[in-house]
């Protein structure tokens, strides 16, 4: 689904259709709809056949029902027959509006030959980037050899043999370049697929069979200066997003993600290679464990029944006995705890007025931030662990809470004082400003001493500074994050000049008050001689009536340049949030004038 690449950040509605989507299972359908945001669309669709109505009556809905549903969908044009002749290409994807079968109109189309697609995986650090299986191994070796990047770990040609060697409850053993220590089947995307899940266990019975064993480290061990790898079944693999340490991390099917395992690396031909050593001491290769499209078939229909789904639609409106038994506060308010840290008050709308604060520029902004492409929001706001020298982590210890309890960022978003000190805390991030070095750290601008990201903030806001962040194309692509919104914010973030924005992200940063900008094409800060160590002024209209959806503003610095970028304020509703300082405080403002 390499169309992220082609139509990324744009407005894009796919429906699916053509001769091959009878051949398609629902869940399978369910799969690619729900990975929408992968391959760069709003949303992805199907059209109702009889491959739903089948699902219907797999998951229990009696023949009358089932029975019912099709003759509405057929009496108003919206079924679809997959017996009917029809003119259109094979399973292309099409921008479309609703409209029945024969009278559909596409304003562009994607044709993709299902009989052309092969096993692939994505990585080591961006869901887009997507590897053949059969040329996986090639691909690893050359990322480590690439210069440092996306594609590449810059591992010197005399390192790349290196060997860690330890003790693993008492056994000797060894991590390589490539070493697979994470493997995990996550994400709905692909547990909530039958199908899938199914595969997998295959492969893992069929493995089992044979003697075959996980690497017995496999999710517990990694090593100094070692490039060790993950592989999962997820659909994000952004730097420190799996885990801090693991610097390639590869997306797979469930299936995938069990033969990485068993063969311990990433590595591997899996055409050429064996996974292992069977306990007859033959060789054990990939399509010895590898199950057929039958027998996955056969297991699903064995072991997917109507009444698994019956049992559950009757149980559900029962609730949980552990949250049912929970005490409920009469309390028609909600009563913070001043000393917990996993929720706490916050502070969006203290000392709000009903008067919105109006329309706003920048003046003499120092740069907070340098950043390249492909700024992530888990390089935003990380969802992962908490770094035990992190601000977090001292916020933490400094009210009791032990680093064995510090949980994640994820399970503290309830918190705006954690998660405030989480932005941009992730270990991987690259900052311009700090020339090279890798880290959550960047300079303070009046004094040149290197901080913590937070720290910094801080110290500017105390002074009375705004901030600003510089940023290359994509910026805020991954999981549409609100926190790498309401964090940039609460460090006191005003703008963020980049030359692109990740659609979900940019409305996120209009949201919270903060004003997206864009360079001109064929700029970008380098082009312009930009160093993030210059002071910044963003000439916008103090009155919210002067700015124009989309309208060109002049930025000027304080060492004498000047350039032209457009504000990414993309609709009137857009310039409201922003008088009102963000959607939140005009939300209330509504609320109480209603």
């Amino acid at each position: 689904m390499s169309g992220y690449q082609i139509f990324y950040n744009l407005f894009i509605l796919y429906e699916f259709i053509g001769d091959g989507l009878s051949e398609l299972s629902l869940a399978d359908r369910a799969t690619i709809a729900n990975m929408s945001p992968e391959y760069g669309a709003t949303m992805g669709f199907f059209p109702v056949d009889h491959v739903t109505l089948q699902y219907l009556k797999l998951t229990g809905r009696s023949d009358e029902t089932v029975e019912m549903i099709e003759s509405y969908l057929r009496a108003n044009k919206i079924f679809v027959d997959h017996n009917e002749a029809r003119t259109f290409l094979p399973f292309s994807f099409y921008l479309s509006f609703t409209l029945p079968q024969q009278e559909r109109v596409y304003t562009s189309y994607l044709e993709l030959n299902l009989a052309e697609v092969e096993p692939c995986i994505s990585g080591p650090k961006r869901p887009h980037d997507r590897v053949p299986l059969r040329e996986m191994k090639s691909d690893w070796n050359s990322c480590l050899n690439n210069k440092a990047g996306f594609k590449g770990f810059a591992v010197p040609k005399e390192a790349q043999d290196k060997v860690a060697k330890f003790s693993f409850h008492g056994q000797p053993a060894e991590l390589r370049h490539g070493s697979v220590v994470i493997a995990a089947i996550t994400s709905c995307t692909n547990t909530s697929n039958p199908s899938v899940m199914l595969g997998a266990g295959l492969v893992a019975k069929k493995a089992c069979e044979l003697g075959l064993q996980v690497k017995p480290w496999i999710k517990t061990s990694l090593a100094p200066d070692i490039v060790a790898s993950a592989v999962l079944s997820g659909n994000r693999n952004f730097e420190g997003r799996v885990h801090a340490l693991t610097r390639a991390n590869y997306l797979a099917s469930p299936p995938l993600v069990v033969a990485y395992a068993l063969a311990g690396t990433v590595d591997i031909d899996f055409d050429k290679e064996p996974i292992g050593t069977g306990k007859d001491g033959k060789s054990v290769y990939f399509k010895d464990i590898w199950p057929s499209t039958e027998e996955i078939a056969e297991a699903v229909q064995s072991s997917v029944l109507p009444e698994m789904f019956k049992s559950t639609y009757e149980a559900i409106t029962k609730g949980n006995p552990m949250w049912s038994q929970l005490s409920v506060p009469s309390s028609t308010m909600y009563s913070w705890d001043p000393n917990s840290t996993y929720i706490h008050e916050p502070p969006y709308f203290k000392n709000m007025t009903m008067e919105p604060p109006g329309a706003h520029g920048v003046k003499d902004a120092y740069c907070l931030l340098n950043f390249g492409d492909s700024i992530t929001t888990d390089h935003i706001s990380p969802a992962g662990s908490i770094h035990k020298d992190s601000p977090a982590a001292k916020f933490l210890l400094d009210r009791g809470v032990e680093r064995k309890d510090f949980n994640s960022y994820g399970s503290r978003r309830g918190n705006d004082e954690v998660m405030a000190r989480g932005t941009f805390a992730n270990i991987r991030l690259v900052n311009k400003l700090l020339n090279g070095e890798v880290g959550p750290k960047t300079v303070h601008v009046p004094t040149g001493e290197k901080l913590y990201v937070f720290d910094a903030a801080m110290r500017y806001k105390d002074a009375g500074y705004d901030t600003i962040v510089l940023a290359g194309a994509e910026y805020g692509s991954g999981s549409s994050r609100d926190w790498a919104a309401k964090g940039p914010m609460l460090l006191g973030v005003k703008a963020v000049i980049a030359k692109s924005f990740e659609r979900i992200h940019r409305s996120n940063l209009v949201g919270m008050g903060i004003i997206p900008l864009c360079f001109k094409s064929g700029e970008d800060a380098d082009t312009l001689g930009l160093t993030g160590h210059e002071r910044y002024t963003i000439d916008l209209p103090s009155k919210i009536t002067d700015i124009r959806p989309g309208q060109d503003v002049t930025v000027t610095t304080d060492n004498g340049k000047s350039f032209t970028c457009t504000v990414r304020f993309d609709t009137e509703v857009e310039l409201a949030y922003f008088n009102n300082g963000g959607i939140l405080p005009y939300v209330i403002r509504n609320l109480i004038k209603q």
